[in-house]
């Protein structure tokens, strides 16, 4: 496999067609097979045109820290109504927070992080098995979703798992570096966050605590492990682009700085806190607010 992408890479470097796209997609390496091709220099279908990389330039990058909302104490009433308070203005006026004291204990959130690593730096061909653009699988692994629709591919890959019906599904089904010895258990941890916060939401907007899950808004649940290896040149690309989130929440997990949020016309570093996790937003719960 390094051996076909070495005699790619050349090419790409000259001029990205969609011939080479589908070239760069039938590998069903990802970004990470270019790494192991000993890449030197970016494809240019990574390379972000040049006014917007001047744009970015310009924007400033503020020296302040997203809200950190600590969930601990949440069974007694007046800590209950502290912590809503919290939440409701960190919602209103950031869309982000971090919570903390949420239940998950740390090792179970570092062998998660070190699972999605071990898929991604397995060999190829494992990985292989569950590269597809059908997204109505359970389990997919791919480079850029979008890779055909956008100007410019990020430098990322991701593995989607779904737990629509996780006591329907066969554990077999997910990738063995990422069969958690207990995963319902674990889902059912970060579950729990979800529950915490599909309760507090509705408190902080003055409706009843079970609003948001009567509209079966945390039905489904799907995790995403973006995995970004190390870049030749990192400047001239992204490994996500900004954007908005679709659906009612996200929950991230960050084990390294990256993650930057556009708060008052200036880029902020979500800087990670050991065991924290990022409340997002999304798109569906602020129309609906």
């Amino acid at each position: 496999m390094a051996r076909e992408l070495k005699k790619w890479i050349p090419q790409v470097l000259k001029n990205m067609t969609e011939q080479e796209l589908k070239a760069f997609d039938e590998t069903k390496a990802g970004v990470k097979g270019l790494i192991d091709a000993e890449l030197q220099k970016l494809p240019k279908i990574f390379v972000r045109p040049a006014e917007e990389l001047a744009k970015d330039l310009n924007h400033k990058r503020a020296q302040i820290e997203v809200p950190v909302v600590d969930l601990g104490g949440m069974e007694k009433a007046d800590r209950r109504q502290q912590i809503v308070e919290e939440v409701r203005l960190a919602s209103e006026t950031w869309g982000f927070f971090q919570v903390v004291n949420h239940g998950i204990p740390l090792n179970v959130l570092d062998e998660m992080i070190d699972g999605i690593q071990k898929f991604n730096e397995q060999d190829v061909q494992e990985k292989k098995k569950y590269y597809t653009r059908d997204n109505t699988r359970r389990v997919t692994f791919i480079s850029n979703h979008d890779l055909f629709r956008s100007t410019t591919a990020n430098w990322r890959d991701t593995l989607t798992i779904s737990f629509s019906d996780p006591n329907q599904s066969d554990p077999k089904e997910i990738p063995s570096s990422c069969r958690w010895h207990d995963i319902i258990g674990r889902l059912e941890k970060i579950k729990k966050i979800n529950k915490q916060s599909t309760y507090i939401l509705p408190l902080a907007l003055g409706l009843d605590p079970g609003h948001l899950r009567n509209m079966d808004c945390s039905k489904g649940h799907r995790l995403h492990g973006h995995y970004y290896p190390a870049c030749p040149e990192p400047e001239l690309t992204l490994g996500i682009p900004k954007h908005t989130d679709a659906g009612f929440l996200t929950i991230l997990l960050q084990n390294q700085s990256g993650l930057q949020i556009f708060f008052q016309n200036q880029w902020v570093d979500v800087q990670p806190i050991p065991g924290g996790l990022v409340i997002n937003i999304g798109d569906l719960l602020q129309v609906y607010t």
